[in-house]
């Protein structure tokens, strides 16, 4: 059928993304030149000898690859939720912090930084992000459940959560630079923790959506046409939006809240390979993970030694490109 996925789809998306890390992996703050960087990756599979000092190849395998393969895992995790919200809600302006999930996380890792240091930023977030999820799902069930009264719940949600984040950093004004480096977000890794936790959300998310990636073409006919092929919308909307919002908590707890990633990649995506989830989705998945190790990259180097937040370089590229989609839509 048309839109199933093409070997060529896929080649192109692993090929964008094996690009990008090697990318990501070569360059870096600390000089330890691309070609050694090189020679240390061809020594690794061939067990020769590596040209990097016991020091240097520390800060390539403990620090900068973890670093690439965190944001490839973050942005795979961000772009497949945004589509996954965009199938579900048939808007191709919903994201991955439609329902909460942002302000959520926000108001926890607030409360974390200013009032319980003992609490993990990454635990705080990870909880107040489903918190915020959850809390949106119970207030749009009790007024109907449907789709469109879910998006009207996150709204609500997210503006009374971010109102008691902002209360709280009144009360601790030293705190709120930690808060807002946190808000733009940032890839910071102290070796291969955070890609462990990581990891296993999103595989178990990804695969979720990627077996439903056919209901939710289904869907997109409306939910009286979906009831009718013998597909259940409620409980495939319940279930794309838990796995979605897995991903989305993992990501958040480890990068922060990274804008535009979930909203840009299946937009380029939906360009370039035409409609039907069963592409959207798992090429979501390979060019979200490349889009966020490049904007990493160039975070990393643009003011180096100095470090942009992650943050700023997707809004940077994602902002731009959906004022030019807005006016294209405008004049078709």
């Amino acid at each position: 059928m048309p839109s199933r996925l093409r070997p060529v789809h896929v080649l192109a998306g692993v090929a964008a993304l094996v690009v990008s890390v090697l990318a990501g992996v070569l360059a870096g703050a600390a000089e330890l030149g691309w070609q050694r960087v090189l020679g240390e990756l061809v020594a690794q599979v061939s067990g020769g000898v590596s040209p990097l000092s016991e020091r240097e190849a520390a800060i390539l395998w403990q620090l900068r690859v973890p670093r690439v393969v965190l944001g490839a895992l973050v942005g795979a995790a961000l772009a497949v939720s945004g589509a996954a919200f965009q199938g579900v809600f048939r808007n191709p302006l919903a994201d991955p912090y439609l329902l909460g999930s942002a302000a959520g996380a926000g108001l926890a890792v607030t409360v974390s930084i200013t009032a319980l240091p003992a609490v993990p930023v990454q635990v705080a977030a990870f909880a107040g992000a489903l918190g915020g999820v959850g809390l949106t799902w119970a207030v749009g069930r009790a007024a109907g459940g449907e789709a469109a009264t879910l998006v009207l719940a996150g709204v609500a949600v997210g503006a009374f959560l971010t109102a008691g984040q902002t209360f709280v950093q009144q009360l601790s004004l030293e705190s709120l630079e930690r808060v807002y480096m946190w808000i733009l977000g940032r890839l910071s890794t102290t070796g291969w923790h955070e890609v462990l936790v990581v990891l296993p959300y999103l595989t178990v998310a990804a695969v979720v959506l990627c077996l439903c990636a056919r209901l939710l073409d289904v869907l997109g006919t409306g939910d009286e046409e979906a009831t009718a092929l013998g597909v259940h919308p409620g409980r495939i909307r319940a279930l794309v939006l838990v796995a979605a919002s897995l991903a989305t908590a993992a990501a958040v707890s480890a990068a922060g809240l990274i804008g535009f990633v979930g909203l840009v990649v299946p937009h380029l995506v939906r360009l370039a390979v035409g409609g039907g989830f069963r592409r959207i989705l798992p090429l979501s998945l390979l060019f979200g993970g490349a889009f966020l190790v490049l904007a990493d990259m160039l975070a990393r180097t643009v003011l180096s030694p100095a470090e942009l937040p992650i943050g700023v370089i997707t809004a940077f590229t994602g902002a731009p490109f959906f004022a030019a989609l807005l006016l294209a839509r405008r004049h078709a």
